[in-house]
């Protein structure tokens, strides 16, 4: 990843509107995300910020509005937007009847990569000794930790979490919060939720976008 000392533009949202249920979560809602940032989507449960995530990552398409990736709607540039993107839903999406070390490698390699070493990435993340440990047997912080882990070995421009802190301990968090700092230092960014207190990442580091709850 090339590192940059003027931040530019990754990503614009431009008068986003989401319905669901005809309800609406939010309506003309626009921002930009560059290089450099940590941004996290904040507000109550129901105000629709996995449905925002999930739009700006382009698996969701908005009532109204658009998003750009370097100036271009995603739809128009789809190839290369998720070549730059990795995305972690709420869920850690890590199959029970797999190894640690086959989930990590199996979602490594769907993504494109042929070149790692899985051992060393599950140390990074605290699984040292549970490689071969069955997925099935391993606690909910673990299976956090197994999704995550792919987070290590990414070169991806743009990462979108929902929920990463989930299950992680006071030290695992703060351990993820340092290397969302190096991605965006390195030039990427994150966009998160959490319900979760951040403790490194100070306010003059972390941007929010504040949803709203609507009952109409």
């Amino acid at each position: 990843m090339t590192i940059s000392n003027q931040p530019r533009v990754l990503l614009s949202a431009n008068e986003l509107t989401c319905i669901r249920e005809e309800r609406i979560l939010f309506d003309g809602l626009s921002f930009t995300i560059n290089t450099g940032d940590i941004v996290q989507i904040e507000g109550p449960n129901g105000a629709g910020k996995t449905s925002l995530l999930r739009i700006i990552a382009g698996l969701s398409r908005p009532y109204a509005g658009e998003v750009q990736y370097l100036g271009d709607d995603i739809t128009r540039c789809r190839d290369e937007f998720n070549h730059d993107l990795l995305y972690l839903g709420h869920l850690a999406g890590v199959k029970s009847e797999l190894t640690a070390e086959e989930n990590l490698n199996f979602n490594l390699r769907i993504s494109g990569y042929d070149d790692f070493d899985t051992t060393e990435l599950l140390a990074k993340v605290n699984l040292a000794g549970f490689e071969e440990a069955l997925a099935g047997h391993l606690s909910a912080g673990q299976h956090r930790r197994t999704a995550l882990a792919r987070l290590q070995h990414s070169n991806c421009k743009i990462w979108i979490l929902d929920e990463p802190f989930t299950a992680i301990d006071k030290k695992g968090v703060e351990e993820l919060e340092q290397l969302f700092i190096h991605h965006a230092k390195s030039g990427g960014c994150v966009i998160l939720t959490t319900h979760q207190d951040m403790s490194i990442i100070s306010d003059d580091i972390l941007r929010k976008i504040t949803l709203d709850y609507r009952f109409a």
